[in-house]
């Protein structure tokens, strides 16, 4: 089943997003590799795709998981979580309509 993980970020995170993402991406794109993801990517904290200093205020990440119980111990183990970046995280079950 499909399930939308949604981080939302601390303030002024931007620093420890970058330092993180390196390996936050390349769980994400292992997702990907087994053909686990939906989609993925930021919330930029201005109206544009490319926020500069303002950063990010949490991500979205759409993949396939066995369970909702895997998925959260998936979103848990994210390195933005040790690094600081989410003062949260929700996890829920997604069904896919369109497209």
């Amino acid at each position: 089943m499909l399930y939308a993980i949604i981080g939302e970020d601390v303030d002024d995170s931007l620093e420890a997003r970058h330092r993180a993402r390196p390996d936050h991406l390349a769980r994400i794109e292992a997702l990907r590799d087994e053909g686990r993801l939906l989609l993925a990517g930021p919330f930029p904290a201005v109206d544009g795709s490319d926020p500069g200093e303002a950063g990010f205020t949490g991500s979205l990440i759409v993949a396939e998981f066995e369970s909702l119980a895997q998925a959260r111990e998936w979103a848990d183990a994210d390195p933005y979580m040790g690094a600081g970046v989410y003062s949260q995280v929700s996890v829920k079950p997604f069904k896919k309509v369109l497209p």
